[in-house]
């Protein structure tokens, strides 16, 4: 599914010197993720349940996490697998 609505264009951070010229050359490209693969996620139930139970025991309504795994291509060429298998609660500081 291509959402134009959703995608931000991506910047480089600036610097004294480039190697290249910046400026827009040709059309623009929508590159997605989910233009063209079929997308699938697959989740270890370790890290679904250390989430849920962090979730849990949070006096916050909304805190930050990160989910730690892999990103793989099928055999096929046609589909990527999304595979996570590590929760870090992360630092609040």
């Amino acid at each position: 599914r291509f959402v134009p609505e959703r995608m931000v264009p991506f910047s480089f951070p600036l610097s004294k010197c480039a190697l290249w010229d910046p400026g827009p050359m040709g059309d623009v490209v929508g590159s997605h993720i989910t233009y063209y693969r079929n997308p699938k996620l697959s989740m270890m139930e370790k890290a679904l349940r250390l989430a849920y139970r962090h979730a849990k025991q949070s006096e916050k309504r909304l805190f930050s996490c990160f989910m730690l795994g892999t990103l793989a291509v099928d055999e096929d060429g046609e589909g990527i697998t999304v595979t996570l298998d590590r929760f870090d609660p992360g630092r609040e500081v």
